[in-house]
């Protein structure tokens, strides 16, 4: 369902209706194309779909009608014109970031990103020759300063994980169109109904699936959305070639999950902003790193940058490694867990779990210390969240 009528709704309104398409039967829900390969009519229909004559499916790792329809969505959420759905959000970071570099390239990134990301460009990408440079961007001329004449790519996260440093997304653009090179940022924290890098000067934005827009904690999932040209080397011969796809039933639950995407980020951000302004006051925490509130330096790209801030709070204690850890297993609401976005509160300690892959003296560099521990707010009744907090905090006071 979409006509002209379309591009003037609300991104709510979008989250529900675009990208879909009137099937045979009149599916209110989308259909789910639970199969591997699809007949053809003919010997030579198979090879007019084969040689990309004919429009039409072939096996499921090259295309599938529910998988399409996720893609068309989430293009039209992130004003991109494309996307291609893969089985992680890793699958996502992996296809954009091997779709634009090469042997003998280089490339500049956040020194602050999820841990797995971290660990793809410090280990695995020497392995083939592509060298990184990990700088501050908080900092945008350190950001110029780390290209060379091999640079091809800047990648970065905003709000960054785990402590939640925003970064300016126009000025990151601005520096990679200067100097011809592709701009990836990693939008997962915010979905495209928070922020939508694209319409700020970015070329490829990426996501865990995983996280808000399934919001259900039983999918793992990625995307990539950008340009038609990114995106046909993304699907037709990194994702065809590695075969990191999305299966079919997890993108029909991804597209259930995003049809209630605006009301779960609203509680969240609801929840979180409360819960922030508490930890903040809180005398056994030494600080808090949330958008949200007017004490973080990312607070100034709230209404510009981003919509809200979101539904995830770092914060460090006044506790050394085994209190923070006594902190987390006191608590008996929050869910001790990785991932965030799902309708139950979680917890875990970034040093030990996420960033892991990180060295000591990265994790400094990146200021992940051994009392930092990161929530993703839930949609529970919020006074019952900072009851569980207070109650597990009290003993550190």
């Amino acid at each position: 369902m979409q006509d002209e009528s379309s591009k003037m709704w609300k991104a709510a309104t979008q989250a529900i209706h675009v990208g879909h398409e009137r099937e045979a039967f009149g599916s209110l829900v989308t259909p789910l194309y639970q199969t591997a390969t699809f007949v053809f009519d003919s010997a030579q229909q198979g090879g007019e779909r084969f040689a990309g004559n004919e429009p039409g499916y072939i096996y499921t790792r090259l295309g599938n009608p529910t998988v399409a329809e996720l893609e068309r969505k989430m293009a039209i959420l992130e004003g991109a014109e494309a996307a291609a759905a893969t089985a992680s959000g890793m699958g996502a970071v992996s296809a954009a970031l091997l779709a634009n570099l090469q042997i003998g390239d280089h490339l500049v990134a956040s020194n602050a990103v999820y841990g797995c990301t971290f660990a793809l460009m410090t280990n695995q990408f020497a392995r083939f020759g592509i060298d990184v440079t990990l700088v501050d961007f908080s900092e945008v001329e350190l950001i110029e300063r780390a290209i060379k004449p091999n640079t091809k790519v800047i990648f970065c996260e905003t709000p960054v994980n785990p402590h939640l440093q925003v970064f300016d997304l126009s000025a990151i653009a601005a520096i990679a169109k200067r100097h011809s090179l592709t701009s990836i940022v990693d939008n997962t924290f915010m979905t495209p109904l928070l922020q939508q890098p694209i319409a700020l000067g970015i070329d490829v934005v990426v996501h865990s699936a995983t996280k808000y827009l399934n919001g259900h904690g039983d999918v793992i999932a990625g995307i990539v959305c950008g340009s038609e040209a990114q995106l046909h080397r993304v699907k037709y011969e990194i994702l065809k070639d590695i075969g990191a796809v999305m299966s079919p039933h997890d993108a029909w639950l991804i597209l259930r999950g995003l049809k209630t995407l605006d009301v779960r980020l609203q509680r969240h951000c609801d929840n979180a902003q409360r819960v922030a302004e508490f930890l903040e006051q809180h005398p056994a925490v030494t600080r808090v790193y949330y958008p949200g509130l007017k004490s973080h330096s990312g607070h100034r790209f709230i209404g510009q940058q981003m919509r809200r801030a979101g539904g995830v709070i770092a914060f460090e204690l006044a506790a050394d490694f085994t209190q923070a850890m006594a902190f987390v297993g006191n608590l008996k609401l929050f869910s001790i867990a990785v991932s965030l976005g799902d309708a139950e509160s979680l917890i875990q300690h970034p040093a030990s779990m996420t960033h892991s892959p990180y060295s000591p003296e990265a994790r400094a560099a990146a200021c992940i210390g051994d009392n930092l521990l990161r929530i993703s707010v839930g949609l529970e009744d919020c006074d019952d969240i900072i009851a569980d907090l207070s109650q597990a905090l009290a003993a550190l006071v």
